[in-house]
């Protein structure tokens, strides 16, 4: 009956059914939730805003040609994403730039540090915090001491509950220092969001006769892995198989647990048009939560009360709460590369995406792999 079986209906799933739907397959979408889009998944709450349940999923790109294949499903509305973080009690832009470093100390110190950074670096560099920590000049260790303990040590140890010299570079890369004033949060091509929200763009998306969508099913109810074979509805199936979950479940945890970092979503109705100065508010430190998402800043609404969202990291539980980041330990990646050789057994079973194959995706760049490997598969 079907071509393709997609396992989860996120963005990666389906790009990928998308993909394979108007090249003429036949597709089965699976998906556990009761609901399409995945960690993107966004609703009008009772307030008339438009919020994301599972946190802030903000969309930026320096792809083309991820750029036009959204927007085949979604107009979109201009959205230039600011951070800011809570400072010795004052709010400050971040990434760390030139405005940050004036807010933060005396004007002659703020020139003096401003003056070596440009010395130092070129004029709209991103600088990874560890490579500024390892300067020889006693003004650039002094500069990357202090961002290091005010935004990023404590901010690390609460989202990921490890010191930061157990996590890996790619997440520390991830905190940069800017060397600029510019103020925006990304810096790519293009930045916008949806205007509609992400559920509706999947919507569109998978809006294909050749889908067959299958909401609030495990995949495990339909399928089975039998040897080096594949069965769905109990009966051989031999076409292509890509799947998007979480690998140890693919193959029922024979090999343990892959670890990963959830978030407890605390969200509040707040009695105010307005509650905070930018779309999010980092709190590296003092607080049990990391930050403050307001998603009117976001999403602009009219309404006389405001949504905000609260979110305090905390390790997953399997059926408890939600696996929202890998772990990036020699541990973490010597057991998916026991699942990896798993799976290399399967030749018509392809892992795309965040959990599938255990790394950090941003949104474009996971659109992006699913492009590819649809390509792949098809050339």
């Amino acid at each position: 009956m079907f071509d393709v079986v997609i396992i989860g209906a996120g963005i990666a799933g389906s790009v990928m059914a998308e993909r394979f739907a108007s090249s003429g397959k036949k597709v089965l979408l699976i998906e556990r939730r009761r609901h399409v889009a995945g960690n993107c998944y966004d609703e009008v709450d009772a307030n008339g805003i438009l919020i994301h349940k599972y946190g802030p999923h903000l969309f930026h790109t320096d792809y083309p040609e991820v750029w036009n294949y959204l927007s085949r499903f979604t107009e979109w509305h201009l959205y230039f994403h600011r951070v800011e973080a809570v400072i010795d009690g004052k709010p400050v832009p971040i990434p760390f730039n030139f405005n940050t470093l004036h807010k933060v100390f005396p004007p002659n110190l703020a020139d003096k540090l401003e003056a070596t950074l440009l010395r130092n670096f070129e004029y709209g560099k991103k600088i990874p915090i560890l490579e500024l920590k390892k300067s020889a000049d006693t003004d650039l260790q002094f500069l990357a001491d202090f961002i290091y303990e005010k935004i990023f040590l404590h901010y690390s140890e609460k989202q990921w509950g490890l010191s930061p010299d157990k996590i890996s570079g790619a997440v520390t890369a991830r905190v940069p220092v800017l060397i600029g004033r510019d103020d925006r949060y990304f810096s790519d091509r293009f930045q916008a969001m949806p205007r509609f929200g992400y559920t509706k763009l999947v919507e569109n998306m998978l809006d294909h006769k050749n889908i067959k969508l299958l909401l609030n099913t495990d995949f495990h109810d339909v399928m089975a892995l039998h040897d080096d074979k594949i069965k769905l509805f109990r009966k051989r199936f031999k076409g292509q198989l890509i799947y998007t979950g979480q690998l140890d479940e693919l193959f029922d945890k024979k090999f343990g647990e892959l670890p990963y970092r959830s978030l407890d979503m605390k969200f509040m109705t707040v009695d105010a048009e307005n509650f905070q100065s930018a779309p999010v508010v980092n709190y590296p430190n003092n607080y049990a939560f990391t930050r403050i998402t307001e998603f009117k800043n976001i999403h602009p609404a009219k309404s006389e009360r405001t949504t905000i969202l609260r979110e305090i990291p905390q390790d997953y539980v399997a059926g408890q709460n939600e696996p929202y980041y890998p772990i990036f330990t020699d541990e973490a990646r010597a057991a998916y590369e026991k699942y990896s050789a798993e799976l290399a057994r399967f030749k018509n079973i392809t892992p795309v995406g965040r959990l599938a194959e255990y790394r950090y995706y941003d949104i474009d760049d996971v659109i992006k792999r699913a492009l590819d490997v649809f390509a792949a598969l098809n050339s």
